[in-house]
């Protein structure tokens, strides 16, 4: 590795480093990070946490929260803990795809549109514009209801719809960055625009994307928590919202069958509240100088 490398991999580390003390300053951020973790933890072990098969039915039907079922068992007397552990698999990754998919659409659209301009911005802006005035949610369930309630179709569909302000936040960086002097040196030594967009614009105007792609990981979950409760989730898995959806006949005289699954539906979208916040705490240029 060369002086030059070492230096600025040295860089990279002390901006990573500061980055995360910066984070960790943010109280909303610290607890929403904590309790996603958590999450995580729990969808990593799931066979190891949940004391029964999430698919086992017994003799107990809708018994009330116990020892021996720790959130109380469901209409077919399959333990409700249990499928809210495997649950958590399924709208975890609903949250992490679907946003990852608007993530990657959004940026490469907004960088292009911002920085080449001129004819390309007006038509690429135009197309933005008309996809968020159309309700998102209103297309997704038009388009589930045609091409079915797929779980992959499910997640495409949330992030094929929702990239357009991902892609505004990424062209107004652009817009911002191509005007920057060391844009004008890249172009001066004899740099591609290619390169000079996903070397230089991409990398520096990145992160409120970054940030926006949290609180929209909470959205996606919300989503299909919504598509699951009037009856077009996947019916071959199970997630939060289709335990939502199959208490829904049982509230008035079982409600932890419904409750208990929307309290994580409500945490999950909080813990990615918090954690967007604190990106935009940890991102926000005024808090750059502070120590």
């Amino acid at each position: 590795m060369t002086a030059e490398n070492r230096i600025s991999l040295s860089r990279h580390e002390n901006k990573l480093t500061k980055s995360v003390k910066m984070y960790l300053r943010d109280i909303k951020g610290v607890i929403g990070l904590f309790i996603l973790l958590v999450f995580i933890v729990m969808a990593i072990f799931a066979p190891v946490i949940a004391p029964y098969s999430p698919d086992t039915m017994t003799d107990d039907v809708l018994q009330s929260p116990s020892l021996n079922h720790l959130f109380g068992t469901d209409h077919l007397g399959r333990d409700l803990f249990s499928r809210v552990i495997f649950g958590t698999r399924i709208s975890l990754s609903v949250g992490f795809v679907a946003a990852g998919l608007s993530a990657i659409i959004g940026v490469f659209i907004g960088s292009f549109s911002g920085y080449y301009g001129g004819a390309t911005d007006d038509i690429i802006s135009k197309v933005i514009d008309t996809f968020l005035m159309i309700p998102a949610f209103f297309l997704i369930l038009i388009i589930v209801s045609i091409f079915g309630s797929n779980i992959m179709y499910i997640m495409l569909v949330i992030g094929l719809t929702t990239w357009p302000r991902n892609a505004r936040l990424m062209r107004a960086q652009a817009l911002s960055i191509k005007e920057k002097t060391f844009i004008t040196v890249a172009r001066s030594t004899g740099e591609s625009n290619m390169r000079i967009l996903f070397g230089h614009v991409i990398p520096n105007g990145i992160f409120p994307v970054i940030a926006n792609s949290a609180l929209q990981m909470g959205g996606a979950i919300l989503t299909e928590a919504s598509l699951s409760f009037i009856g077009l989730g996947d019916p071959n898995l199970t997630s939060w919202g289709k335990l939502i959806y199959q208490g829904r006949p049982y509230m008035t005289y079982a409600p932890w069958t419904i409750v208990i699954p929307g309290i994580f539906v409500v945490l999950a979208v909080l813990a990615f509240s918090f954690i967007g916040d604190g990106l935009q705490f940890t991102f926000n240029p005024k808090n750059k100088g502070e120590k």
